[in-house]
């Protein structure tokens, strides 16, 4: 496993990705000298773009907004996820909050990681006119 560095800096990063992308392609076999040199580059770019470019997880409304445009899925299918329509229709308007039930639904019918839906979010408030 000849030619592999830390990643220290940007610069650092480009050459990795360089290393790894004919790889993209035509992907080395597993236990071959290759394919333990792509696992272990991915690794390292992986733990660099973690480190230095986090991606924070959406807010649980949000992440359910996202998996069902992904999947094609309705408001309808959530309705009958959660047993109702309006009860789908205040989650996703946050007028109501995520309970433990449907949380737990998402996560085992839909495949929505659990602890991603468990995160605080705020509510929609109502605005009231003052006279």
């Amino acid at each position: 496993m000849d030619n592999i560095r830390a990643i220290r800096n940007n610069d650092d990063l480009a050459w990795a990705i360089a290393e790894v992308s004919p790889y993209f392609d035509n992907p080395p076999e597993r236990g071959t000298p290759e394919g333990e040199r792509f696992d272990i580059l991915a690794a390292l770019i992986e733990a660099y773009e973690d480190k230095h470019y986090p991606i924070d997880a959406p807010e649980p409304v949000e992440l359910i907004r996202s998996h069902m445009e992904m999947t094609g899925r309705t408001q309808s299918d959530l309705g009958a996820l959660f047993g109702s329509r309006s009860r789908a229709s205040e989650v996703l308007n946050k007028k109501r909050a995520l309970t433990v039930d449907m949380i737990y639904k998402l996560h085992k019918e839909w495949g929505i990681p659990a602890d991603c839906l468990v995160k605080p979010y705020h509510l929609a408030t109502q605005q009231r006119d003052v006279a």
